[in-house]
């Protein structure tokens, strides 16, 4: 039986690592067909520093064009884009360029948007840290309604203590609690699209 969203689910700058697969894996046991590319190719990072570095290396542009390449083939279906902070900022780019995306999942991380963006009725659900360094109270709030002007119907839920990336098992920023509080809430959004 098909699955009822397909999801493209972007990699934090950390890289694909086991906490990725395993939100992977969840959002298949709740019924979604998920694909998770790969955007530094095998590489990972042990560290917030060697994440940049790697970033870095790589590019923004050449990041957002491999994202492109993975998600193509399969936009035609109305896909929800979801992201892990800097793939949350990917996904971001990628949901307001595609008129037919069904919606935009963030964990942990946001972009700019551009004045002339619009994302008509676009459900958009947000999971970030309270306070979180990378996403301070003016950026979100100014990013909220940025997003709001270009219509996207937006949810914020805000995670007080807990670190950046609050949903990986493996890094200092995880919150279990938090953690916990977000997966059924994502899990609900995603089964109203």
């Amino acid at each position: 039986m098909p699955s009822s969203t397909t999801i493209v689910l972007f990699h934090s700058a950390y890289g694909l690592r086991p906490a990725v697969r395993e939100a992977a894996e969840r959002l298949r046991a709740a019924g979604h067909e998920v694909h998770v590319p790969d955007l530094y190719e095998g590489r990972t990072a042990e560290t917030f520093e060697e994440g940049m570095e790697i970033r870095d290396e790589i590019g923004n542009d050449e990041l957002l064009r491999r994202a492109v390449t993975a998600a193509a083939p399969l936009s035609d279906r109305g896909l929800v884009y979801a992201g892990l902070s800097l793939g949350g900022s990917i996904a971001q780019n990628l949901a307001l360029a595609d008129e037919k995306a069904r919606g935009l999942l963030l964990l942990h991380g946001t972009s700019d948007i551009a004045d002339d963006v619009t994302a008509d009725e676009l459900p958009v659900q947000l999971h970030v840290a309270a306070p979180d360094p990378f996403e301070p109270d003016d950026w979100l709030n100014a990013w909220y309604l940025r997003m709001r002007r270009a219509g996207a119907d937006v949810e914020v839920y805000r995670y007080p203590g807990a670190g950046h990336i609050f949903t990986d098992p493996e890094l200092p920023d995880y919150d279990a609690e938090a953690a916990e509080a977000a997966w059924p809430v994502a899990l609900a959004f995603l089964d109203e699209l």
